[in-house]
């Protein structure tokens, strides 16, 4: 199914076939066979560390471990001192080495003659909730990642649990930490149950914390921070390779996968999903360029 297309100079000149779930509703393509999420099950597993124990300093502190974060100074503090609060350093961390997710600040970073560091991969808010968690319970350090590590499986039957479905394989995202195959409509469903749930219930904080806290979820300029800023009480993550996901509490939920993997046609199609939810979602445009200057836009259209 086309979900979005790609205007040039009033001309169509590429499309974007996609999934798109709603928790209500039969939505557009094969909502119901498995996906790997990506990043945008990230809030998933940290109801799972929650579960087995896990205590933030902070309840911010729950946002960055959900997000994937553009690797700015603030973010990148706040991971340190996870860790420093359960007597571990940036060592401790098994993300691969990276540079800042955000361009600009990435661009900055090089400038000043740095180099790709473990902590300034996106996902190392993530793995430092998942080593505070380890710690927690007395378990292993070294082989947190490993799919049969007690934390694993913990988190996985946290994500089965919210999807409403089994786990229907395992793959290892590129962090290193297991990601888990659940269908659309699950990851959809799953976001719903967040942000309905009751006060105080560990998939409410979740929820609570990173609308509250949007930029720890994210980035300065970035779609997941400015939708949640924008938009009082939706939740919003997005993944790799054109996922996202989102909820609003009385209105449902939606997932949204982009079949080529485009970013681009993401933010597009989400607002369009979010709205026929009712949602107001401010404009969203992702423009085409020529030249410098807007000769188009990238359309949903499903």
């Amino acid at each position: 199914m086309i979900v979005a297309e790609v205007v040039r100079s009033g001309f169509v000149e590429s499309v974007h076939h996609g999934i798109v779930a709603f928790t209500d509703g039969d939505g557009v393509g094969d909502v119901d066979s498995p996906f790997f999420p990506r990043s945008s099950s990230k809030p998933l597993q940290t109801v799972g560390m929650l579960n087995c124990g896990l205590a933030p300093r902070e309840e911010a502190d729950l946002a960055l471990i959900s997000g994937s974060h553009d690797g700015e100074k603030f973010h990148v503090e706040r991971v340190r001192e996870m860790l420093a609060a359960v007597g571990l350093g940036p060592e401790a961390l098994h993300c691969p080495a990276d540079l800042p997710l955000g361009s600009a600040v990435r661009d900055s970073w090089l400038r000043a003659g740095g180099e790709a560091e473990p902590i300034l991969m996106n996902c190392s808010g993530k793995h430092a909730g998942m080593l505070a968690t380890c710690v927690v319970n007395g378990w292993p350090l070294d082989s947190y990642l490993d799919a049969k590590h007690p934390l694993q499986v913990a988190l996985a039957e946290a994500v089965s649990e919210l999807a409403g479905e089994p786990i229907a394989a395992t793959g290892v995202d590129g962090c290193g930490a297991p990601v888990l195959a659940i269908s659309p409509r699950g990851l959809a469903r799953s976001f719903q149950r967040l942000v309905e749930a009751e006060p105080g219930s560990h998939e409410r904080r979740v929820a609570d914390a990173m609308r509250a806290h949007p930029a720890l979820v994210a980035g300065t300029g970035t779609e997941d921070t400015v939708l949640m800023a924008a938009v009082p009480g939706l939740l919003v993550k997005k993944g790799a390779d054109g996922v996202a996901a989102a909820a609003m509490p009385g209105a449902g939920g939606v997932a949204i996968k982009i079949l080529d993997g485009a970013s681009r046609a993401r933010v597009p199609v989400l607002a369009s999903a979010l709205r026929r939810l009712g949602v107001a979602v401010p404009p969203m445009d992702e423009v085409v360029l020529g030249g410098g200057r807007p000769v188009g836009e990238v359309r949903a259209v499903f």
